[in-house]
């Protein structure tokens, strides 16, 4: 019996064993030399969503995928290209999702008129229910 619990507690832990490492700290490798540049990365890195993470930046998550993202805005900003056409290419690639300050376009509308047209109704139904009040009983 102490075997089989033996046995079973390793092929429970196994999943452990597998498991990747964490990459290093977002900010800790793969710096540009040019400080100008790297400022210029890490602004526009703290603009966009890890897609694993979904709560934090990918210049703060220490998921791989935000360090693949990582390390094509460095590419791409030592390269030359604007930031605003990296985050351009990064939503055509990813989606509308991967960028924090998104944009109205035919996909996300209903995002943004949604909770207009909450407020719209629950003012409606406020001033019904004031009117019904004010009404004198005969």
């Amino acid at each position: 019996m102490k075997r089989f619990l033996a046995l079973l507690t390793l092929l429970l832990a196994a999943p452990l064993a597998a498991q990747q490492s964490l990459p290093p700290a977002p900010y800790a490798y793969n710096q540009l030399e040019d400080p100008a540049l790297e400022a210029e990365a890490i602004k526009l890195m703290e603009t966009l969503r890890c897609l694993k993470c979904q709560s934090q930046s990918i210049a703060d998550s220490d998921a791989p995928m935000a360090g693949d993202m990582r390390h094509q805005v460095r590419t791409r900003i030592a390269a030359g290209e604007d930031p605003e056409a990296i985050r351009a290419w990064l939503v055509e690639r990813y989606g509308d999702y991967v960028s924090y300050a998104p944009t109205v376009s035919s996909t996300t509308w209903p995002l943004f008129a949604g909770p207009l047209l909450l407020i719209v109704i629950a003012l409606l139904i406020f001033r019904k229910r004031l009117v019904r009040r004010k009404e004198p009983e005969a």
